[in-house]
């Protein structure tokens, strides 16, 4: 699968953008989704995940009640809402497949077996 992720940008603080990551090449719904994010000198970080039918969430605690993960499995498209965004939220963030039921908590990296390109996301004070 080939993942495509859009939306990013510059932003004020406490500001929104809703990203979004396009899959193509492979059945969408047979894939759990995850968003990561990494900024300048820090490890890949765990965001937002969704799993494949029912569309069950989980988030990362410094992100938890901002941001919104949900997809759209007629348009192969992940979302993700981010609100109130803060100086920390900037990075680059990714979107990533792993197939469903596959190994491992959709909370760290190596279970994901495919990755967008990355969008930048940069919040100013």
């Amino acid at each position: 699968v080939q993942l495509q992720a859009s939306g990013g940008g510059l932003v004020q603080s406490g500001g929104s953008l809703r990203l979004s990551c396009a899959a193509s090449g492979s059945t969408f719904i047979r894939y759990d989704m995850g968003w990561f994010r990494q900024a300048p000198g820090k490890e890949r970080e765990f965001v937002a995940s969704i799993r494949w039918g029912p569309d069950s969430t989980d988030s990362g605690d410094s992100v938890k009640g901002r941001f919104t993960i949900s997809r759209d499995n007629a348009k192969n498209t992940v979302y993700l809402q981010m609100n109130s965004l803060k100086p920390e939220d900037t990075a680059v963030y990714y979107c990533a497949a792993r197939p469903r039921a596959g190994l491992g908590s959709l909370r760290e990296v190596w279970p994901y077996q495919y990755w967008g390109q990355g969008t930048q996301v940069t919040v100013s004070s």
